[in-house]
């Protein structure tokens, strides 16, 4: 502002406010009240207990569970590093005293963990469209199927590198047990496919579904589990507000940059960079990956959303490629980013929880982050595995 002449604090202060006078930022807090409401209350142990008993007999069974589990409870509060540190206190312990490679078992559960911003209700998603103006319902749409394929290529993953992890010593797959966790568990796995098939439904909007998960979870959590109690919520409610916070102030600050980088014309001078690859769309979207990976390296994923995603968004719809496919695959490049050194946000988490040197978490995570950066980049290659699921849905 200052070299261009036209630094105001009025500018800032207004900006500021606006920044975070957006309703559809409401849903941040709620959805993070949902991941603390859930893990006290016992919702997140329930899903832990139906993978177990769907998929723990099998070899290396406590992985599967770990990312069925997290995809499950991404799908519920939508923060990598909330369901990241409840998955890995929920299973780590289990998973040591089951004679597993710990370090191994921190990087897949890590990975696992950054399906949460691909995946309706992410948080990330939220914050990416109210910056770039794209409609919050429809960016949910399109991340189920490829938050599937996500978790389909880590289990794939696991099952390559982890042949040599024990199986559990309750012997085989037992329906009746598998049969029990479920109608035990049943509030808890609820909680997605009312979220998710209200949306789809039109019966709320997203911050009307963020509040309805706090309402449905604080129920479950002291009516039905009962592990949560009336003396715990105000810490719960602080935990949830902490986190909320910090978003919410990045979030404020970038309308300030928002308004510069229009004002400075940067998505222009972007379009003119990138000039070259917007006649082939895959190169384009291609080029684009490689930037966010380094971006990514050094970044966090809130501040590379709200930095770059109002230049790109501008970039993708000139060269008529659809926003919602980009934001997608923005969001998973970016969620990919929390694994990756110096930075690494989630592997940070994992390596605190777990317990384990961070190094020996980052080589245990490298099979699992290449897993999911060549799913990027098949994505990139075959835009219909995206957008065809993602019209249906819509």
């Amino acid at each position: 502002m200052v070299q261009m002449q036209n630094f105001d604090t009025q500018i800032v202060a207004q900006n500021l406010i606006e920044g975070a006078n957006n309703y559809p930022l409401m849903a941040v807090p709620f959805f993070m009240l949902t991941g603390e409401l859930m893990n006290a209350g016992g919702l997140s142990k329930r899903i832990v207990d139906v993978a177990d008993s769907l998929v723990g007999h099998m070899r290396g069974g406590l992985g599967y569970v770990a990312i069925i589990t997290a995809a499950v409870v991404a799908s519920i509060s939508g923060s990598a590093v909330a369901d990241t540190a409840a998955v890995a206190a929920l299973l780590i312990p289990m998973m040591r005293s089951g004679g597993y490679n710990v370090p191994r078992s921190a990087g897949l559960i890590a990975a696992a963990g950054c399906i949460a911003p691909v995946v309706p209700p992410s948080i990330p998603m939220v914050v990416f469209g109210v910056t770039t103006q794209l409609s919050i319902t429809k960016l949910f749409m399109a991340g189920v199927f490829p938050g599937i394929m996500m978790a389909v290529a880590l289990a794939t993953t696991w099952w390559i590198v982890a042949g040599k992890q024990p199986r559990k010593n309750h012997g085989n797959f037992s329906f009746a047990r598998f049969v029990g966790t479920v109608k035990e568990g049943v509030w808890a796995l609820a909680l997605p496919i009312v979220i998710i098939g209200g949306m789809k439904m039109g019966v709320f909007t997203p911050t009307e579904a963020a509040a309805v998960a706090v309402f449905y979870s604080l129920l479950a959590g002291l009516v039905i589990y009962r592990g949560l109690k009336i003396r715990d919520i105000p810490h719960i409610m602080l935990a949830a507000l902490k986190t909320s916070s910090t978003i919410m102030f990045l979030v404020a600050a970038a309308m300030v940059s928002a308004w510069l980088i229009s004002v400075a014309d940067i998505p222009g001078q972007t379009v003119a960079l990138l000039e070259p690859f917007i006649g082939n769309k895959i190169l384009l979207v291609f080029v684009i990956m490689v930037l966010v990976i380094i971006v990514g390296t050094a970044l966090d994923l809130m501040p590379t959303v709200l930095i770059l995603g109002p230049i790109l968004v501008p970039v993708v719809k000139q060269a008529g490629i659809d926003p919602y496919y980009f934001g997608v695959l923005f969001l998973m490049n970016n969620a990919i980013g929390l694994l990756t050194p110096p930075v690494g946000t989630v592997l940070n988490v994992v390596a605190g929880v777990s317990k384990e040197n961070l190094d020996s978490v980052i080589k245990g995570v490298w099979p699992f982050l290449f897993a999911e950066t060549a799913l990027m980049f098949l994505l990139v290659l075959f835009p219909s595995l995206v957008t065809v699921p993602m019209k249906w849905l819509m």
